[in-house]
């Protein structure tokens, strides 16, 4: 099944609620949420008080995507402001700590994902694949919205959908980064699931019909 996660990144924050609850009608499947620390990636976004209150009137799973330094601090809290998927990058804090995160996160009874920078090779994800609930592979670098789909990531997601069909076929597989109704079909040819989408889902004249795209 192919799902959507608009990003919330490129949504009109003076009218957030309205904009999130647009989305479920419109078929999305999970509200991606953009975290980011302004030391992992140079960018300051959403923190735990937003996510909170996103939490209580999202009628959508929320996709939390943590771009933030050192995230084992921060897993327990974001697990509790309302996180339904919390995705932690890789080459954010040492391997032991990295395993911890993840293990927090499922003993905090939500989904545990993992995410990979462009520059970051495959093999990366490979110690942690049977603690993830969903791997995301970033086609742009993170930090900000609106940048170039990279083509060139395609072999890294179908060397990771190989993996995951042999240890951990129920785990998902997403991508994010300038996703779109074209770029969307070259992701999911090669393994994706997910498909995160930002300023191409908020720009679209017809919402539902950028969904049924992307999905088709």
């Amino acid at each position: 099944m192919i799902k959507v996660a608009p990003s919330i990144l490129s949504a009109d924050f003076v009218n957030l609620e309205r904009d999130i609850r647009a989305l479920g009608p419109a078929g999305a499947d999970y509200v991606h949420v953009d975290v980011m620390d302004g030391l992992f990636v140079p960018n300051l976004t959403i923190g735990l008080p937003v996510v909170k209150a996103i939490s209580r009137i999202s009628p959508l799973p929320l996709d939390v995507h943590l771009m933030i330094d050192r995230p084992l601090r921060y897993a327990e809290r974001f697990c509790e402001a309302g996180a339904d998927v919390l995705t932690l990058h890789v080459e954010a804090d040492t391997p032991e700590h990295t395993r911890e995160a993840l293990e927090t996160i499922r003993a905090c009874g939500k989904k545990a994902g993992l995410s990979l920078k462009p520059g970051t090779p495959a093999e990366a994800a490979l110690p942690y694949l049977e603690l993830c609930d969903l791997i995301l592979v970033m086609t742009v670098e993170p930090g900000f919205g609106g940048q170039k789909f990279m083509a060139d990531m395609m072999p890294k997601l179908k060397t990771l959908r190989r993996w995951l069909d042999e240890k951990n076929p129920v785990c998902e597989l997403e991508v994010d980064g300038g996703v779109n109704a074209e770029t969307a079909r070259i992701c999911r040819e090669n393994g994706a699931n997910v498909l995160v989408a930002g300023s191409a889902w908020f720009k679209a004249p017809d919402p539902a019909a950028f969904a049924a795209a992307v999905k088709a």
